[in-house]
């Protein structure tokens, strides 16, 4: 496998290190994780401890990435360089001013920032499309006074990676995610070493008939609302729903039937009829069809750390067919589709 930019700058650093320091290096190197490798060149955002008390009260957008086991902090930087390639000029095209207190300011990341995700963050409130190979790490910390626009949230499940944006931010998630196959399609972007998938979360909600209910006829609405989609009658929609996290961390502890009695929901029927209920009392002419939906409600069940026992929160999105995938299941697209990375790993 091609090894990753970040790793030519760790290999190109010690080329130009004096030789006893070299030889340090790469001693401490073979000992090393691929992301420890070079930790002196990137930096890794920290986790906002915050965030999950923020979910379970409010909406909040973003991406959900699904990556590698054991290698989070790689694909963190990877999925940091995807979206700032191909981040869309926000604001006056959405018909849309992004708050902030000042653009011209640094922003950070989670309390702590680099040049690449201060420039990725200042782009989503101007506009601007920084070119990643020229930023280089900040040398100066950024005050904690400035408002963080997006959080890394800590999760209870490995090869997960969960980015927010504040309440008031409505930043087009899906409009990003939209642009990074074109990207890969053309050659502008090659193609990911550690990340997989990249799921638009255009809401979030606490995992309850009711609020799931109103968060997907809300999104349903804002689907049809939108010119871009071509809808026929009757509308044809499938839904998808991935617990991921949930058997593992509550089997161990309690029985199913224990798990379903605090989270109804958590039941697949019941929360499908749930979304359908969301779907058809927007579209009451709609059928369901697994095969060529034109509207997918994909409904990802976030393991969240920090939060009270019984407390569940699901990410909620309304997707066009261009953007998903029907087999094995209902799921955002890959970055790189699966008979590549069969290849690549044969």
């Amino acid at each position: 496998m091609a090894a990753t930019e970040e790793v030519k700058d760790v290999e190109r650093a010690i080329e130009e290190a004096p030789v006893g320091e070299k030889r340090e290096r790469e001693e401490e190197a073979e000992t090393m994780a691929p992301w420890e490798q070079h930790a002196s060149i990137i930096s890794i955002p920290r986790f906002d401890y915050t965030a999950p008390s923020s979910l379970l009260h409010h909406s909040h957008s973003g991406f959900l990435v699904t990556c590698s086991i054991k290698r989070e902090k790689s694909a963190t930087k990877e999925v940091m360089s995807i979206l700032g390639k191909v981040l869309l000029p926000l604001g006056e095209e959405k018909g849309e001013v992004l708050k902030s207190s000042d653009a011209s300011k640094r922003l950070k990341l989670c309390g702590q920032e680099t040049e690449e995700t201060g420039n990725f963050l200042k782009s989503i409130v101007t506009g601007e499309n920084p070119n990643a190979e020229d930023l280089k790490p900040a040398k100066e910390s950024v005050s904690e006074e400035q408002k963080s626009l997006m959080s890394l949230v800590k999760l209870t499940k490995s090869g997960l990676l969960l980015f927010t944006f504040p309440v008031d931010n409505s930043t087009d998630t899906t409009d990003i995610v939209s642009r990074v196959f074109p990207f890969m399609e053309s050659g502008a972007l090659k193609a990911p070493v550690w990340c997989h998938r990249i799921f638009p979360v255009q809401a979030t909600c606490a995992l309850t008939e009711k609020e799931l209910q109103e968060t997907v006829s809300k999104l349903v609405q804002r689907f049809v609302d939108d010119k871009q989609n071509t809808l026929s009658t009757p509308v044809k929609f499938a839904a998808g729903y991935n617990r991921r996290g949930v058997e593992e961390a509550k089997g161990k502890i309690q029985k199913a039937s224990e798990v379903l009695d605090q989270c109804p929901l958590l039941d697949r029927t019941k929360c499908f009829e749930t979304v359908a209920a969301g779907v058809k009392a927007i579209v009451p002419d709609s059928v369901v069809d697994l095969k060529s939906p034109e509207l997918c409600v994909l409904v990802e069940l976030l393991p969240l750390s920090r939060i009270p026992n019984g407390s569940y929160v699901a990410a909620v999105s309304v997707l066009p067919h261009r953007l998903v995938s029907t087999k094995p299941k209902l799921a955002i697209k890959p970055l790189v589709p699966e008979t590549k990375q069969k290849k690549g790993q044969n």
